[in-house]
Order: structure tokens, then sequence, then C-alpha cells
């Protein structure tokens, strides 16, 4: 038997990491809660949050709107005055008023607290999919399959403004940040038109987006413009003419939505020094089923979600605290984000600087009835002139070291499966067939000792750092007990398993070695 002294820790086989390292981007988006999933009766078709606290939020599916509580995400009132299916279901930025489009062509404006119907909006011809409340809150932009766009005094009921220049479908509208008068349409006729509605429905600038636009947003600055449609986002120059900045082209299927997030919160909240700064972002959500968020700076995706089902519509609270995701098969996805632990106001002396919540580190109090007080100066850092007495720790031995170290392998090979780590088990694998005792610490077990062999196999076989011992071990282990197979149901359980296992990695090595094959045929003739 070796000295204790002697005996040298095993040392633990390291792999290297499989994916990039999680950026403070990651970590910021990563930080909303699992979803929310609500059932709704058919596809939820828009989402839209009020811009003042507590952020309620209405969601347009089938027939009915939906106004659901912005504090406890719970759906508080419908409403369900529509003949035919409801389209694009807007709070006014206060919450009090909720005014949506409709199949039969009219927009009908609700009071958010009785559900009673104050104005219907008639002059529409066909379905109404896009309605917005203006600045000012007393007027309603609306767009529909008629190829017009119609500005409403809410008050009168009146129609202010009819706006001629779509050929083809009008499905997305957007007011300006900079004046309450300027609003961007965008239709199926590829183009998204700039209108002054003071002007009597002039066209004030026409971009062309090269295919079916499905929705519209403004850059806070309001020089810029996003139009989604197709597989493509493109941002515009407004204020140059209508130039094509950048077209964004990062999704497989339509782009269904977009929307531009002005300040995504206190750097301090995100996570420390490296956490991203508190800048624009635009996200995007498509049929196929992601959603994506874009640094603007670079044009770049910065992080991406993948939603059970396509994407039609999405949006996110005034303090980016709650979005909301809603899906083709009438799935409501609602993820709030994880609130610090301990936060305080900061209230600097700028009056012009924001309050805003700032992370601190609550630091107990100092006193002999504190443990910190008594083992205070342990962290000390020794002078320069210091003499510094170095202590020899004793190698404190795993469970599995120390049986390694007595030569008792199979109670070693135990251990290391307890652990329930691949690279305890690969480590101490290796060991023992360095030591030529594999086939000793396999042999000698019941079916209850086999059980945990044999689970690790099934699972780790065809991994592919693992694959090239872990088959050796295999073809020992069916070396030893393939007399006694059938024996012990459990057992012959885990061996169909293993075999299922085995057969689906030779059929993916068949595909792989025939797609290696067509490579190898495209490289040569692109050689020559």
């Amino acid at each position: 038997m070796a000295e204790p002294g002697t005996y040298k820790k095993l040392q633990i086989k390291q792999f290297p990491v499989r994916g990039l390292r999680e950026t403070a981007e990651g970590r910021y988006w990563r930080g909303f809660e699992s979803p929310q999933v609500v059932q709704q009766v058919g596809g939820v078709t828009h989402v839209d949050f009020m811009q003042e606290s507590p952020y309620d939020f209405a969601i347009t599916s089938s027939t009915r709107v939906f106004l659901y509580n912005g504090k406890t995400k719970k759906m508080k009132k419908q409403f369900t005055r529509f003949k035919d299916k409801a389209y694009s279901g807007c709070l006014r930025s206060d919450g009090k008023v909720i005014a949506a489009g409709g199949e039969t062509g009219l927009v009908q404006v609700f009071d958010a607290g009785s559900r009673s119907v104050l104005r219907q909006l008639e002059g529409h011809t066909r379905p109404v999919h896009t309605v917005k409340f203006g600045t000012d809150k007393l007027h309603v932009f609306s767009g529909g399959d008629d190829a017009t766009a119609r500005w409403w005094d809410v008050a009168t009921g009146a129609q202010l403004t009819r706006l001629d220049g779509h050929s083809d479908y009008i499905r997305a509208a957007a007011a300006s940040p900079v004046g309450p008068e300027m609003w961007a349409t965008g239709g199926y006729d590829h183009t998204c038109n700039l209108w002054d509605v003071r002007s009597g429905g002039s066209t004030v600038l026409s971009v062309n987006h090269g295919a079916p636009i499905e929705d519209v947003a403004f850059f806070p600055s309001g020089s810029l413009m996003a139009t989604a449609g197709g597989t493509s986002v493109c941002i515009w120059d407004v204020l140059g003419g209508g130039k094509l900045l950048r077209r964004v082209t990062s999704h497989q299927k339509t782009v269904t939505c977009v929307k531009i997030i002005a300040d995504i919160g206190p750097p301090s909240l995100l996570g420390g020094e490296d956490a991203p700064n508190a800048s624009t972002r635009m996200i995007t959500g498509s049929l196929d089923g992601h959603l994506k968020i874009y640094d603007l700076d670079k044009f770049q995706v910065c992080h991406a979600s993948k939603y059970p089902g396509p994407i039609l519509s999405l949006g996110l609270s005034g303090d980016c605290g709650t979005m909301a995701v809603g899906l083709a098969n009438g799935i409501l996805s609602i993820r709030n984000r994880k609130k610090p632990r301990d936060t305080v106001l900061d209230l600097s002396g700028d009056p012009a600087a924001p309050s805003r919540a700032v992370r601190r580190r609550r630091v107990p109090s100092m006193n002999t009835g504190a443990y910190r007080y008594f083992m205070r100066g342990q962290g000390a850092k020794a002078g320069a002139s210091d003499f510094k007495v170095t202590a020899q720790r004793r190698a404190k031995l795993a469970v599995f070291d120390k049986k390694l170290r007595t030569f008792h392998k199979a109670e070693a090979l135990d251990a290391a499966l307890a652990t329930g780590q691949p690279e305890v088990v690969v480590s101490v694998l290796e060991e023992l067939a360095a030591m030529g005792c594999m086939q000793d610490a396999i042999a000698g077990r019941d079916a209850f000792g086999l059980a945990p062999l044999l689970s690790f196999l099934c699972r780790f076989l065809t991994e592919p750092r693992y694959v090239r011992l872990l088959l050796t071990v295999a073809q020992q282990m069916l070396d030893v007990y393939g007399g006694v197979v059938g024996q012990a149901p459990a057992v012959d359980e885990k061996l169909r398993l293993l075999k299922e296992r085995i057969n689906v990695e030779l059929l993916a090595q068949q595909d792989l070695f025939a797609v290696q094959g067509m490579l190898d045929t495209l490289l040569a003739g692109s050689m020559r």
C-alpha cells in the first residue's frame, strides 16, 4: 500500500468551453423570468402598453380585446363589442380609453373603466388593421384595407383628414416623436409614406421597402425610421430625404413586428462595469419564432430568444420591466424582469438628472456581537518587509481518491459515479485503464451495482468527448456479463436503451459520412 504522502491527487479532465461566454447584454435580457403563458381564443395579433405607470397593456385576439393589469399581469377587462374579428386594440397614454379596429371597417373607442362604447368612427369601407392614438390624446389615426388612412377627432367623432396614396392594404402606422402631426404608414404596396395631417392629405416622403410592410417604428430622435417586411428590416434617414442607411436581414421568415426601445435601463442594474450602456435597442419578431435584439451602434444581433410558435406581435413596458409576446397559435407570453433585492433611490443634487434605482450592497454593522468583529484582519496581506511562514496544508482527498490510494477499484468507480459529474467519472475510468484494472472494477457487480454504470453509459456514450473511452468500457462490460444477460429485468432494460442509443448514433454517423462525401465532391470540383 502506498504511503499517504506519496499519493498524488487525481487530475480531473478539463474540456474546452462549448459555447461563447455570456455577455452583459445577454445577462440583461436573460434577467426576465420564465414566461407566464396565457392561452387565448385565437392568434394574438397586437400588444400595446400604456406609457404611464402601472403600464397596463391591451392585447387583441380573434373577436376580443383584453386589458391586463400591469402589476399583477392578470386580465381585468375584456371588450367584446365586435361583430367579427378585432384588430389593433390600443391604449391611450393614460390608460383610460381604448380604441380598436375591426373586420367591418368600424373604429370603436371604449371607456377602459366601464367598457362602454364612447365613439364609433365610420368611414373605412374595408377592415381596419391599424389604430393609434395621437400624442395629444384627442385624436385617433387609422389605416385599413381600403388603402386609405384617416385622422379622427375623438371628441366629435368627425373625420378631419383622409390620406390617399397607397395602392394596397395599409397594415402599419406610427407617429413621429418630434411632432404629433407627422405620421408614417406602411402598406402591402411595399411603400412607407410620411404624412402631415395638417396639409390635407399630401405625402411628405415615400420610400420603397421592397416587400409588403408589416410594421413601422420611429427612433426616439425622429430622424430615423424602421420598416419591417419580408425577411428584412430597413433603417431610413427621414431628414436625409428617405436615404436607406441599413438593411438588416437576420430572420428566415417574415418579420411581423419591430419596436425601438430608447433606454433599456441604468447600467448599475445590468451587471457591473461590463454591462451594456443605456442606449437604443431594436427588437424584432418573426414568423420563424425568433425574437431578436439589435445593438444599433453596429446593427448587429446582441441577443435572441426562441418562442414555441410564429410571433405576430410584441410589446415592452416603458420601464422595461415587462415583455409581452403574442404568437399565432394563441399563446400570450408575459415575462417580468427580476428586480434587485436591495435597491435605493439615487437622488443626486443635479435636478436635471433623473432619479434611478441603484443597487447597493448592504454592509452589516461591526460590533462585538458580530462574527466578523472577531475574524477581522484574516484577509490582510503581508507587507513587503514581513516574514511570511507558509503552512503546509494536508491535501484533502475526495472519496474516489481515497479508494484509488488504497486500490479499492470498484469502490472508487462507485464513488465517482455518485458525484454525478461526467468529467470525474471519465478521469477515474482513464486512471483505472492506465493501472490495467478496468475489468476488475467492472466485474463482480449485482444488478443494483450495475444500474449506475449502465445509466451513465446510456447518457454519455454518444458524447463526442467521451465516446472513445466509453465504447471500450461498454465492450469490456459486455464481455464480463454477456453470459448472464436476461436474469435481471432492470439490467435488461438498460441494455436495451443502450442498444437504441448506439443505433441512433450509427445512423447519425452514416448521414455525416454521406454529407462529407458530398462536400468532398464539391470541394474537389471547386479546386479544378
